[in-house]
């Protein structure tokens, strides 16, 4: 009697792993999410460029929420980098999104942690309420048609391999 929900269970986390059509399964701490509408993100970065989500359609977009004084961000941000350096040449795009902080505490974490990312200022905190994040930091990938795909709650090694060839994998779809 016990065999059929273990087979049920093992039915869901395969179909859970992998997004119909994509080929990679999803790296340990990605959830699937039902596609959805992304919420509008329209920021300015620290030196007061604006940045608008909607611009990057037919791109995926690794959108990010993190602040300076949250352990696991601090842990996690050389990965992005690292990540960033290997993706973005590929057609990453990332909105690396502050929450409520000042530009100087900003302008010196990323000094020392992740130097080549533009950083977007959620000044108010309005972006990161729509999103409803439940902790910080989280990050949601967002396909190319504009549909929040993944996220991911706490701190990932996203410069690891399986993180990489999943990505490359999402990139590869929107073409």
């Amino acid at each position: 009697m016990l065999r059929y929900p273990v087979i049920f269970i093992a039915m869901l986390t395969a179909y859970g792993s992998a997004m119909p059509g994509c080929t990679e399964a999803a790296p340990k701490g990605l959830l699937q999410l039902t596609p959805r509408p992304a919420p509008i993100i329209n920021l300015r970065d620290i030196d007061g460029k604006p940045y608008r989500l909607k611009d990057e359609l037919g791109s995926v977009v690794f959108v990010h929420f993190w602040a300076s004084w949250c352990r696991p961000c601090r842990r996690e941000m050389p990965a992005i980098q690292n990540m960033w350096n290997t993706l973005k040449k590929e057609g990453l795009k990332i909105a690396l999104i502050n929450t409520a902080e000042n530009e100087d505490t900003v302008f010196s974490f990323l000094a020392t942690y992740a130097p080549d990312i533009r950083p977007l200022m959620d000044r108010d905190g309005q972006v990161t309420e729509k999103w409803q994040p439940r902790g910080l930091p989280a990050t949601y990938l967002v396909g190319h048609k504009g549909n929040v795909r993944y996220q991911a709650l706490g701190g990932r090694p996203w410069d690891e391999e399986a993180y990489l060839e999943f990505i490359r994998q999402l990139i590869r779809e929107s073409r």
